[in-house]
């Protein structure tokens, strides 16, 4: 290990203590002591450019630990990326680009959002998945257009995460061999040493999930690193996870103490860790020599990188097809073209699962880069590309991604195949099971990643399955997440409308189907989901507002005929997607729900909070505000009065209380 490494890594601890320090709030533990990691992967291996940071072949680096960021942006500071030394001084700061945990932002370097730990290495599986799959389409003998690593930093806590167990199985199940994975094996979390919580052979068990391992003794040496990166790109068949092992806050007074996790130095530690390191310049300055060396390790990948475009540049001549094709591709064109009319819609009873399935089989048809997967419940949601293999080592090619029973997982991974870009993603299984993937979802909307969520067997109606698989509060908490939209449709045709409207937005969604079949309506369209809210039956004077999503519909439809029998006239508002609904204008918004029309009831099969905005104090919401249990589930929603009758009843009560404030 040369000198200048040396001096570089020690000024990388200075600048990420010193971060922390002027904040007084940060993690300082394993940003001083993983310098020499991320160090030896910058200067030595990965094929980046500060000069253009969305290179798209550019290796993915992914971190885990968003709580190491300090290190995360001294070091993207160092080798040229957009972070200025006022930067590294905002840290933490409102407004500032150095947030407390990485943040989505390709034009400074930084992959994906990170924080909640096994998030990144979930990720970093999805990224390896979209690298193998184009470069098993676009490459040809001598055109390796498509030929990148991705490298997941990650430490004990992201390890001890389930998330990453399930991502890292599927991995070696996968063959990923161009993942590499850099463990920070510092022995120590928050609370404990290691020996308390986390005395497994990591190794072993990586070994045992198919993955090459290999181990560095010496965590600050930068050679030895560097060996070990090199030595896993050259294994071609399995995914590589290096243990390196490190002390906490290596360097420092707190060497080795876990309290030095998320704990500042005081000024008069940073003074001693100052002197110890050597450190000669001012804060937040790299001297001339250091500064030097970074930019000669950033001009040989330039330089790289140069010759990899002048590599594409001849494909383009030789191969002008697949390269168009490519660029479709990267740039999602397809779907923008999807029309309503390029669909051949049955309209007979059907389940909106089988509606999902009949639209997905011509969808896939249209955009060849269009990916599905499911957590080992294809047979039952029904979203799975007929007449296409399952993806896998075997057959690269393939287009259903069988996820096994790893909800978690299989949400963290499609994040990582829309992060690296190429791919349209739908991922399914039951509504009831989507918390065990919230928090990943909850990540697709703070990243904007346009993926499909498939929920289905929707409500209650799952039926005999019984209380454990009957969704309540489960699409409540999906319309409760920020930036994410929630489709419910009624029938195929809002099936069909959700599908690309889905397709066509920029960010994540979900589409809701049904387990039991539905009637083929006359009243909805395609077309109208745009709104997210619309009229399906009306009159020309109107008693009652009634609102109402996916299969209650039916019930409200039913409903309208027994009430007009008596003299009651309904206005029928469909409403697939209350937050398309909320971006519309307050003219559109009026039309349909007149200010003066207070009378107003909502039906949904589910725990209905979200109802009470429309309805006012004057209506009611017929809702289910507990759990189910096992039976056939017309019996279910009569025992939940979830009929056509009761809601006659409902509406009849509300205009007798309307007519008594008179």
């Amino acid at each position: 290990m040369n000198a200048i490494d040396i001096k570089s890594v020690n000024y990388l601890k200075y600048l990420s203590a010193t971060m922390v320090n002027k904040a007084n709030s940060g993690h300082t533990g394993s940003a001083v002591g993983a310098s020499p990691i991320l160090y030896a992967l910058y200067k030595n291996i990965a094929k980046v450019s500060a000069k253009e940071p969305d290179y798209f072949n550019r290796d993915r680096v992914v971190i885990c630990p968003g709580h190491t960021s300090a290190l995360i942006y001294s070091t993207l500071h160092m080798f040229g990326f957009n972070y200025s030394s006022d930067d590294l001084k905002n840290f933490r700061q409102k407004g500032s680009k150095t947030p407390g945990h990485p943040e989505l932002n390709i034009d400074c370097g930084i992959e994906s959002t990170s924080g909640p730990l096994g998030q990144g290495l979930a990720m970093a599986v999805g990224m390896a998945v979209a690298e193998q799959k184009l470069a098993h389409r676009f490459n040809k003998p001598r055109f390796n257009i498509i030929d990148h690593y991705t490298y997941a930093f990650v430490t004990d806590g992201s390890l001890m995460e389930g998330i990453t167990s399930e991502a890292s199985s599927l991995a070696g199940t996968w063959g990923l061999n161009k993942l590499i994975v850099l463990y920070d094996s510092n022995n120590v979390s928050i609370d404990s040493t290691n020996d308390v919580d986390f005395t497994e052979n990591v190794l072993k068990r990586y070994s045992a999930y198919g993955w090459n391992t290999i181990e560095v003794a010496n965590g600050n040496d930068v050679d030895e690193i560097t060996s070990a990166i090199k030595f896993a790109k050259s294994q071609n068949k399995r995914p590589t996870i290096i243990k390196i092992n490190t002390k906490i806050g290596a360097g420092t007074i707190l060497e080795g103490n876990r309290l030095c996790h998320g704990k500042p130095l005081t000024d008069e530690e940073l003074v001693i860790l100052k002197r110890d390191l050597k450190i000669e310049s001012n804060d937040f300055e790299l001297p001339n020599d250091v500064k030097e060396n970074a930019k000669r390790s950033m001009q040989e990948k330039v330089d790289f990188i140069s010759r990899e475009k002048k590599l594409l540049k001849d494909y383009s001549r030789l191969y002008p097809e697949d390269f168009k094709e490519l660029n479709n591709w990267i740039c999602a064109d397809e779907s923008k073209n999807l029309a309503v009319e390029n669909f051949n819609l049955s309209k007979t009873k059907k389940s909106t699962r089988i509606a999902m399935s009949e639209i997905l089989q011509q969808l896939s048809a249209k955009l060849p880069n269009l990916i599905v997967g499911s957590a080992d419940l294809f047979e039952s949601t029904k979203c799975i590309i007929k007449n296409d293999a399952p993806y896998g080592k075997q057959n690269i090619g393939g287009r259903n991604l069988y996820f096994g029973v790893r909800e978690h997982a299989m949400a963290g991974i499609s994040n990582g195949i829309a992060l690296h870009g190429g791919f349209y993603v739908i991922c399914s299984t039951f509504l009831v099971f989507s918390d065990y993937l919230k928090h990943s979802i909850r990540m697709s909307a703070m990243m904007n990643l346009p993926i499909t969520y498939v929920f289905s067997h929707d409500s209650i109606a799952v039926g005999e399955d019984g209380q454990t698989h009957q969704p309540i509060e489960q699409l409540e908490a999906l319309r409760n997440i920020p930036n994410f939209v929630v489709f419910r449709p009624a029938d195929i045709q809002e099936t069909l409308g959700s599908v690309l409207l889905g397709l066509k937005n920029d960010i994540p969604n979900a589409i809701i189907t049904t387990r039991q079949e539905l009637i083929a309506s006359n009243v909805t369209s395609p077309k109208n989901v745009k709104n997210g809210v619309y009229i399906v039956k009306d009159n020309v004077k109107n008693d009652i507002i009634i609102l109402t999503s996916g299969s209650e519909l039916e019930i409200c439809l039913k409903a309208y005929e027994l009430l007009k029998e008596q003299g009651i006239y309904a206005r029928v508002v469909s409403c697939p997607s209350l937050e398309i609904f909320e971006k519309q204008t307050d003219y559109y918004k009026e039309k349909v729900m007149p200010k003066n029309m207070r009378n107003r009831l909502a039906i949904e099969a589910s725990s209905g909070e979200s109802w009470y905005k429309y309805v006012g104090l004057d209506g009611k919401v017929l809702s289910i505000n507990e759990y189910g249990f096992s039976a056939p589930y017309i019996q279910l929603f009569e025992h939940f009065k979830l009929t056509p009758e009761n809601v006659v009843r409902q509406v009849k009560s509300i205009l007798k209380a309307s007519a008594n404030k008179i």
